[in-house]
């Protein structure tokens, strides 16, 4: 990547232009784009270290202040993460603190660590065409090729969840239900680490449904059992949606939580 400063004298090429347009966009932010695309590029990785706010201040020839407010923002959007007396690292998905930031169902006593690790069963991996209701929340083409995932997440022995996955094939190419099976870690770390992608964040919309005839099987519930569905559109850098989720949970002993700041 270009280390082209806002600030530099000569005159702005049309390679400047994107990062000088609009006018009015603060310095910061400007910064915070220019760390953002080497996030996006891969040039520093999940769980690696950014170079220093004097470094970066030295790079795009800014002030260590306006380096340190971009931190801020990206540190918030948990992208990035401070490190008293180590640094800033770029977040992972297997960091054991950031392992059930998109899963908001936690038992009603006590928290997802203290009940244990969830037991996960792979029912069925399979690659289709997408629908036209998948290539939309994915933004791929009708027919483009997708990789559907079913799974069953117990907890205690008692199967809670139920999840369906879509996935583009492209960037998944490779994934395979014994691949799945064979990782112990979150799936998210899994995407970022053997395919690239990482999940940056999610927009969820939440109902209450009845189980079908196979929903009830996998979590052994009544015809008549509410469930809490819930429909999360996954995203990466750039706002580049990589998964469509639908979870049916059972909440007879779990509630969701979220945090509203």
């Amino acid at each position: 990547m270009n280390n082209i400063s806002p600030l530099a004298d000569s005159s702005p090429t049309d390679a400047d232009a994107s990062l000088l347009t609009p006018a009015f966009s603060p310095l910061y932010q400007q910064i915070k784009g220019l760390i953002l695309k080497s996030l996006q590029s891969g040039e520093w990785k999940p769980g690696e270290s950014i170079p220093s706010e004097m470094d970066l201040a030295a790079r795009y020839r800014v002030s260590q202040g306006t380096v340190r407010k971009a931190i801020d923002e990206l540190a918030a959007d948990h992208l990035l993460v401070r490190r008293q007396g180590k640094g800033t690292f770029v977040a992972t998905h297997a960091e054991q603190h950031v392992q059930y930031r998109f899963l908001k169902l936690v038992p009603d006593r006590g928290n997802l660590d203290t009940e244990g690790p969830a037991q996960r069963e792979i029912v069925d991996c399979k690659r289709l065409r997408a629908s036209a209701d998948i290539a939309r929340a994915l933004a791929l083409r009708t027919g483009d090729a997708v990789l559907q995932v079913r799974r069953v997440l117990s907890f205690a022995g008692k199967p809670t969840i139920l999840e369906d996955l879509w996935l583009p094939g492209g960037p998944f190419k490779g994934l395979t239900a014994e691949r799945l099976a064979d990782y112990h870690g979150p799936m998210y770390a899994l995407f970022e680490t053997e395919f690239g992608v990482r999940m940056v964040r999610a927009d969820e919309k939440i109902r209450a449904v009845l189980p079908d005839e196979a929903q009830s099987q996998l979590l052994q519930v009544s015809a008549g059992t509410p469930l809490l569905s819930v429909e999360r559109v996954a995203y990466t850098y750039n706002d580049t949606p990589m998964e469509l989720r639908r979870g049916f949970y059972r909440t007879e002993n779990h509630h969701y939580h979220n945090v509203l700041n």
